[in-house]
């Protein structure tokens, strides 16, 4: 990984922190994205330490507010003029609906469409760093429980009727829809970058733990059951890991994988229609049309 830039979002905790541990300690310049600046600054440095690489940066934004998305872009874009592998992880679960500044529910607002802006900001960098025998790569951290998940154009912003855990859901089966919808347009354009999607395993993190409430004793209720199941943060990483590093997937774009190993998803994830349907919505909500 020497020589090589990564930028990994949600890397202050989980497997975003390991992923961005591992990817530094291979030798990558590794910038990590946080919400926190206190925070950020800490996990920048103890990498640093960890890993003896000094080539370790950050930026801060909360990315599901687009203006902040927009920002984090044009930043990176100032500092760095490459971008061998874009790691979308930044993601939560919401049991009360919020929304954003901008108008959108969280679940939403972060974990879809927070995703799909960075990575079309950052695409003219991807395009330009990837070659024909070593390709840029985006890798979309998704999550199982797509396969319960069905998309409703009507509700996308919860506003019909939201169920937290039935949203997050449904935004980890935009994650895939995404993914097969970017390599779709990848391959047309011939460009030297791969897209694909993953399930990282049910991992014991801080996640679910931002919800107050009644809604979020349930939230940790249905998360301390799940603990009986989870595995470890380094676990969790390893197919993040292997989708940003491994020349085992040297080429490989458009798939879903789990614990390394490509997967069939879920049946409403195969859809066409809301490939398309779903990009252009995201592309007028995100304003990327009239920026473009």
């Amino acid at each position: 990984m020497q020589g090589k830039v990564v930028l990994i979002t949600g890397a202050t905790n989980g497997i975003g922190e390991v992923t961005a541990r591992e990817l530094a300690k291979r030798g990558a310049t590794t910038v990590i994205v946080g919400r926190n600046e206190e925070k950020t600054r800490q996990v920048a440095a103890a990498i640093k330490q960890q890993t003896g690489n000094q080539q370790v940066d950050y930026f801060i934004a909360d990315l599901s507010i687009m203006d902040q998305v927009r920002q984090l872009a044009q930043d990176f874009k100032a500092k760095y003029n490459q971008l061998h592998i874009l790691v979308n992880n930044a993601g939560a679960l919401f049991t009360n609906r919020h929304l954003t500044p901008d108008g959108y529910e969280m679940t939403f607002a972060l974990n879809h469409l927070s995703y799909f802006l960075l990575t079309n900001l950052l695409l003219d960098t991807l395009k330009s760093t990837g070659t024909p025998n070593e390709k840029a790569r985006i890798v979309n951290v998704s999550s199982s429980v797509h396969y319960s998940a069905k998309l409703d154009f009507d509700n996308l912003n919860g506003e019909k009727r939201f169920n937290g855990l039935s949203a997050y859901s449904v935004s980890k089966l935009e994650n895939i829809i995404f993914t097969y919808e970017l390599d779709r347009r990848l391959k047309e354009e011939g460009a030297n970058v791969t897209a694909n999607a993953l399930h990282p395993g049910v991992v014991n993190t801080g996640f679910g733990k931002n919800n107050g409430g009644f809604a979020g004793l349930v939230a940790k209720g249905v998360m301390a059951v799940m603990r009986l199941f989870q595995i470890s943060a380094e676990e969790g990483a390893k197919t993040t890991i292997y989708l940003a590093t491994s020349p085992d997937v040297e080429g490989i774009s458009g798939s879903y994988f789990e614990k390394c190993k490509p997967k069939k998803s879920s049946q409403e994830s195969y859809n066409q229609d809301h490939w398309r349907r779903l990009w252009e919505i995201s592309e007028e909500l995100t304003g990327l049309k009239q920026h473009a």
